[in-house]
This record gives structure tokens, sequence and C-alpha cells, in this order.
């Protein structure tokens, strides 16, 4: 069981990595153009386009669970219309926001609220780059039904090759052709189109029939799929409410504050990176088990997943108590945002062991499609993250931002043990 699981979990922590270097590799090459207002129009741009794929999310979660299944129970046919089911949306949403751009880049031009030249010249990158929309949503379904196959080699093949790709071409572009923002824009939008051909031709050995659109459609089924992938992205909408308060309320304390907030919460996304290398995996092999009705083999599967989760916490603990500093002063050099840091530190530390089950018990919900548990559970400590927030931040101010902050992931926890528990009863 444990081989089973770092097969899956190992290959989507490369993956889970690597993703982020897309805009990294962006911002050092914009970093070079000789002015800073082409990084902060990246940076809007990453923001706008992190709003607008966050709430797709379901694709890959909600289309993971439900293939594990199919696969777990042998249903060829199932398998085939999973993956079609979530390729139609997929390529629907992105062609939808190809045709809507001017009225999204409004949109979220005006919530993001920049200054006026950097908003012009993250318009000219977002409107390069949203054609790059049908492929990204359809990478997304490619990805949870590779996954829900118990392939997690594709993640990581086609990460590598985005990056690799985009690299490229932006370099390319940028320092060879003269283009400026326009030439980062475009390596990315290369580079989304050849993660999705990587897909394309990775799924070629599983010899998919293209079903009839009735089938497609068949009521019930596609009733379920669309309820499971509504329970996902209200989910995510509660997830991305926590997100946004909490940079919120971190910029009105001030630019060392916000600045410190945002280190810290540096360390939270790495582990979050670990962890969701083995949340893929119980997605994966828990949709096997309840599809293949091994109850079992689903027991020793979420004890194990479980397992590795506490040993990735006390790891992470280890090192953010003994190296966390030194690993700040690898993201910046600024020593009052070092020593300021050191006040809320024991939070950052204390990260780990308050949210390893949540992450854990996210992949088990979803291949076992107990989406609608899923988000009672994220929706419950929601609540109590805004209670707790609200009612001690005139009184302690950042320490009860992030107080708010750990029990929120550790009531994601204790609130899905409790549901889990009383799904296998």
């Amino acid at each position: 069981m444990n081989r089973r699981i770092l097969g899956v979990a190992l290959p989507s922590v490369v993956a889970n990595i690597t993703t982020p270097l897309l805009g990294l590799a962006d911002t050092a090459i914009t970093g070079h153009m000789g002015s800073a207002v082409f990084i902060g129009a990246i940076s809007v741009g990453g923001v706008m386009f992190n709003m607008l794929y966050w709430l797709f999310g379901f694709l890959r979660a909600g289309t993971s669970g439900l293939a594990a299944q199919a696969w777990g129970a042998g249903d060829r046919t199932a398998q085939g219309l999973v993956l079609w089911r979530s390729l139609a949306v997929a390529v629907g949403a992105g062609v939808a926001m190809v045709l809507l751009q001017w009225p999204l880049l409004w949109v979220l031009r005006w919530f993001v609220d920049p200054d006026p030249l950097t908003a012009s010249l993250a318009g000219r990158y977002f409107s390069i780059l949203i054609y790059g929309a049908p492929a990204v949503l359809a990478t997304y379904a490619l990805s949870g039904w590779f996954l829900g196959m118990q392939n997690s080699k594709m993640l990581m093949i086609s990460s590598i090759v985005v990056n690799l790709v985009n690299v490229a071409v932006s370099l390319t572009l940028v320092y060879g052709a003269g283009w400026q923002i326009e030439g980062v824009a475009t390596g990315t939008l290369v580079a989304q189109w050849a993660g999705l051909g990587v897909g394309v031709w990775l799924l070629r050995r599983y010899h998919v029939a293209l079903p009839r659109l009735r089938d497609v459609l068949k009521g019930d089924e596609l009733k379920r799929f669309f309820r499971i992938n509504l329970d996902v992205m209200l989910r995510t909408l509660c997830l991305m409410a926590v997100t946004l308060w909490f940079t919120k309320t971190g910029a009105s304390q001030g630019a060392v504050i916000l600045a410190v907030n945002t280190l810290l919460m540096q360390l939270f996304l790495l582990f979050s990176y670990m962890m969701d290398g083995f949340a893929y995996a119980a997605e994966a092999l828990v949709g096997r088990y309840v599809g293949a009705r091994e109850p079992e083999n689903l027991r020793r599967c979420v004890k194990c997943v479980m397992l590795w989760g506490a040993v990735m916490a006390v790891l992470f603990t280890g090192v953010y108590f003994f190296g966390g500093e030194a690993f700040l002063r690898l993201l910046t050099g600024d020593g009052d945002v070092i020593e300021a840091s050191k006040e809320y530190w024991m939070w950052a530390v204390a990260v780990p062991f308050a949210g390893f089950a949540s992450f854990a018990w996210d992949g088990v919900f979803i291949g076992a499609t107990l989406t609608r548990q899923l988000l009672v559970s994220m929706g419950g400590a929601m609540a109590v993250f805004f209670l707790v927030e609200v009612t001690l931040f005139p009184v302690a101010g950042n320490h009860a931002l992030w107080l708010a902050f750990i029990i929120y992931l550790a009531m994601r926890g204790i609130i899905q043990t409790v549901l889990y528990r009383r799904w296998q009863r």
C-alpha cells in the first residue's frame, strides 16, 4: 500500500513544485527589462488568471474521483464518459472566456485595482494569455482523469514540458526578438498549448473511444457530474474567501506586516505542495477501492495516507523550527522584515501539524466523491476562521489573524474526521 501511495504521490509532488516555476520564470524575465512596472504587470496579470482558473479547479478534482471509481470497477465505458464530459465542459468554458475576454478583463482589473500604467501593461498580458484558457482547462480535465487512472506521471511530465517551453520561448522572444511583456505572455501561451499537446499524446495509449453524444448527456450521470463539480467549485470559493481576507487584513496593517505574512505564507505553500502529492494519491487509490468495492484496502489506504501526513508534519515542523530563518533570508534581504517575522514565527511552525489532516482528508473525500461533505467541512472551518479573526483582531492584531488561520486548518481536519467516520459506518 505504501508503494502504491508513493508511486502516485512522488510524481505529483514534482509536478506541484514545478508548477509555481511558470510564474517565477515570467517574473525573473520581466525583472531584467529595466523597469519595476513590468514586474507589477506580471504580478497583476497572474492574480487575474489565478482568480479565473481557481474557480475551475473542479475540472481536475471532480474528474479524478469519478475516473478512479470507474477504474476500480473496471468499467471502460464509464472511464471514457468521465473524460469526455470533463473535456466538453473545459473546452466550452475556455472558449467562453476567450469570447468574453473584454468584460472579464474589466471586472478583474476593477477588482485588483492597479495603477493606470500597470493596468495597461497587465491588460496587454491578459489579452494574449487569455487564448490559452481552453488549453489550461482541458489540461485540468486530463490531469484529473490521468490521476484517476492511477497515472500521476502525466502531471509531472506535462509540468516539466510547460516550464521548459515557457523559458525557451520567452527568452527567445524577449531577448532575441526584442519583445517586452508581449514576449513573456506569448511564451506562456505557447507553453500552455504544449502542455495540452503532451496530455493528448499520452492519452493515445488508453485508446479511449469517442462516445455517442446522448451517452455523454445521459440524465442521472450528467446530474451527478455537475453536482460533484458544483460542490468542489463552492468549496474553492470558500478557500478563496479565506485566502483573500488573510491577504487583505495583512495589507491593512502596513507594508512590513504584509511582507512578513507573505513570506511566512510561503512556508505554508511549500508544505502544501508536499501534502497535495499525498492527497492526490488518496484521490486515486480511494476512488479505486470505492469503485472496486474493497473496504479493507480502503481502510488501509486511508490509514497509510494519514501516517504519511503525520510523518511530513514532523519533518516540516523540524525544518521550519531549526532552519526557517535561513529560508526567509533566501527570499529577502530586508532586515526589518526578517526581524518583524520573529514575533510571528511560531505560527508558521504550527502550520504542518494543524493542516496535515485536512490535506489528507481532502484527497480521501474527493476520491470517494464525498464532495458535499467536503463543502460542509470547508464552510464550517471558514465560518470559524471569520468568527475568531473578527472577534480577536481588535485585541491581538496580526496574532489573531494567524490564530484564526491555524484554527481554520485544524477545524477542517476535525470536521472531516467526524464526517468520514459517519460515512464509513
